[in-house]
């Protein structure tokens, strides 16, 4: 009865089963991976949340308030919560259809698409749905990060050149305009956006250590004041407040929730996908399984509580992640000590923000943007496979010319049509006894050519039988019927891990065909579970309990004995074991 109290605890509130590593050595180490993992997100907080057309300070709010939530309520002892750039640019396409960003009808509305994303995973966790991330391809994942990389940029150019591009325009419209005002480039600003990037990368490549992107900011910030950028028509960010997350609320109007939630349900899948893939690839290096269902209610409640405290749509971060576990995280208490920094350094550093000019952000979100492209794996699957391959151009295409929501729906629903089409078509391999192995086992005739049966045909079906199988399966079992003559047909069914209802009416149907022409559909070798299916189902009743055999030894024997005589008098394959009863062909 304990043991059950405490199994019910643990799934309700899941931090009670890594409480009890935490010692004094877990939080040292805890709290200098936490101070990396807040210095890492100060300027990639007021960078997302520009993309987001939010005020800067409210992708710092959600640094401090989603990886908190996430770590208590999630599963994964490395993942880091907070702003993303792709959720941070969905939230900027879909809602500046309703409002101007930056208003304070945009910041209402972002936090209701925030709320609503946070009910949908909070929903599928409940409902156990976790397995649904394992349908969607990385490959959609990949075409659509890299769309957005470039969207990303795009948005940035009128801050990195000086041009004045209008806000919300399209892809195509803004590389248009660009072109078309290329010559009202300032110079000032793009020397500041250049100087800020440059020293960015350098940083990064001889003081990997270090926060890269702030020092990009201040040599930035530094160049800005030299010249004067002020009087150059360099433009500033707006000073943060120097305060914790004051409280907010989301708008819950009925036109508000309609107009909302398509596309609240797409940022939910972008999130999930995200979290749940990171979790998963930091975890095969710490050695930890990570549960997809409680995933999905961490990333659910932290959005949800985060949607009350000025806090817009987070998810999972690949880099904060992983430097969270290179720097040495030992127990989730490393994102909470990041959060909680992070708002001491705003409390102690906000009023420094107003010397930040928007050239040098430009130039940060520039490099974050080149960093969300997957070069090496694109490459790779560009020559490695074409189906692959068309869900990752039709994705990335989609993302740059049509709405973002719309172009993350059309590379799963990509995914899950060409799952649908491989599992439609299993492999059916065909079997036969090897007179030149010792032990007699079954090989497959076109890797061996080994003799067959002339009367018996042995096929394992290798995935499920399911309503999407059932005309491929059913038009092979035809063949052999039809075009080979031969009437008894024997299924293996050893790796065969479903059979559905359609299924089931195919093979009984299929068995009556057989036996009207004196043969019959006989299946050896269900796993436990598909032959309890098939029992409920009362199809062994239907087909007849003579049909069913545990081995394909058993199978064989009792099928022997129904074969057509004649032609196993003139037969000189003499395959089985059994056909040594009889006598020799003349």
């Amino acid at each position: 009865m304990k043991s059950l109290s405490k199994l019910s605890f643990e799934t309700f509130l899941p931090f009670l089963s890594w409480l009890p590593l935490v010692s004094r050595n877990t939080l040292r180490d805890d709290f200098m991976a936490g101070l990396t993992g807040a210095v890492i997100v100060l300027p990639q907080g007021v960078a997302f949340a520009t993309i987001a057309g939010l005020p800067p300070q409210y992708g710092l709010y959600t640094a401090m308030v989603t990886p908190i939530v996430a770590a208590l309520f999630g599963s994964s002892r490395h993942l880091i919560s907070g702003p993303t750039t792709a959720i941070s640019i969905v939230i900027f396409s879909s809602v500046s259809h309703h409002a101007s960003p930056g208003t304070p009808e945009f910041i209402t509305l972002a936090l209701t698409m925030t709320f609503l994303a946070g009910v949908y995973q909070l929903a599928f966790g409940l409902a156990r749905l976790g397995v649904l991330v394992n349908f969607v391809s990385h490959t959609v994942v990949m075409g659509f990060t890299a769309g957005a990389a470039i969207l990303i940029a795009t948005s940035q150019l009128k801050h990195v050149l000086g041009i004045p591009i209008p806000r919300g325009e399209s892809f195509a419209h803004t590389w248009a305009d660009m072109f078309r005002m290329i010559g009202e480039t300032n110079l000032a600003i793009l020397g500041i956006a250049s100087v800020t990037l440059l020293t960015a990368i350098a940083a990064k490549r001889l003081l990997p250590k270090l926060p890269h992107l702030l020092i990009g900011l201040v040599a930035g910030s530094v160049v800005a004041a030299v010249i004067g950028g002020a009087d150059r028509g360099v433009s500033f960010v707006a000073q943060i407040p120097a305060q914790l997350p004051p409280l907010s609320k989301p708008e819950f109007s009925v036109g508000a929730i309609r107009s909302l939630a398509p596309e609240a349900f797409a940022i939910a899948l972008l999130g999930l996908i995200e979290a749940v893939s990171i979790a998963r690839s930091v975890a095969a290096k710490s050695h930890q399984r990570i549960n997809a269902n409680q995933e999905f209610i961490g990333q659910g409640l932290s959005n949800i509580v985060g949607s009350f405290f000025s806090s817009y749509a987070g998810s999972g971060s690949f880099t904060r992640s992983g430097i969270n576990y290179q720097a040495g995280a030992k127990t989730p208490m490393a994102a909470i000590f990041a959060a909680v920094l992070l708002m001491v350094a705003v409390l102690l550093i906000a009023p420094l923000t107003g010397y930040l000019p928007e050239a040098a952000m430009g130039g940060v979100i520039l490099l974050v943007a080149y960093g969300l492209i997957d070069f090496h794996h694109i490459r790779d699957t560009l020559s490695r496979s074409s189906s692959e391959s068309m869900i990752l151009l039709v994705t990335f295409f989609a993302t740059l010319f049509l709405e973002l929501e719309f172009a993350i729906y059309l590379g799963v629903l990509l995914s899950l049509v060409l799952y649908l089409a491989r599992t439609s078509r299993p492999d059916i391999i065909t079997l036969a006894p090897d007179r030149q192995d010792e032990r007699g086992r079954f090989t497959n005739v076109y890797s061996k050519p080994v003799v067959e049966c002339p009367q018996l045909k042995i096929i394992r079906i290798d995935r499920a039988i399911y309503f999407g199988s059932v005309n491929y399966i059913q038009s092979r079992l035809d063949a052999i019927s039809e075009r080979e003559g031969i009437v008894h047909i024997l299924i293996d069914a050893s790796r065969m891990n479903y059979i559905d209802l359609a299924g089931l009416d195919m093979l009984a149907a299929e068995n009556l065909r057989l036996k009207a022409r004196g043969g019959g559909l006989y299946l050896c070798g269900l796993k436990s579970s598909v032959w309890q299916f098939l029992a409920e189902r009362r199809y062994v009743r239907t087909i007849g309990a003579d049909a069913f055999y545990n081995h394909k030894s058993q199978a064989i024997a009792a099928i022997f004995r129904k074969l057509d005589r004649g032609v196993c008098a003139n037969c000189r394959r003499r395959i089985f074991l059994e056909c040594a009863s009889l006598a020799e062909p003349r």
